[in-house]
């Protein structure tokens, strides 16, 4: 096969999550649990953005908080299934 054609595994402690939600929300609190949960696990890094101190942030995501990206790559919104997180950071 191909070199390009083949994807390198990520070593889960080089991947960041970032999880975009505000303040008071509720499901913003649920992900930010799973996130959590789910990086202390595998070893990755998260950070967390406030969508109102950032308004490129709450152009782009103010109907789909809480939003979870991998790489700054859009991973899911609104519920973080801890499975397919965990897969997405083990791939």
């Amino acid at each position: 096969m191909s070199a390009l054609l083949r994807r390198r595994k990520k070593n889960p402690a080089e991947r960041v999550v970032t999880l975009v939600g505000k303040p008071g929300c509720h499901l913003c609190d649920d992900a930010r649990a799973v996130v959590r949960s789910v990086c202390e696990e595998t070893g990755a890094s998260w950070e967390e953005k406030d969508i109102t101190q950032d308004e490129e942030l709450y152009r782009e995501y103010w109907e789909q908080i809480p939003v979870v990206l991998v790489d700054n790559e859009q991973h899911t919104f609104w519920r973080v299934d801890p499975s397919r997180l965990r897969s997405a950071l083990l791939s």
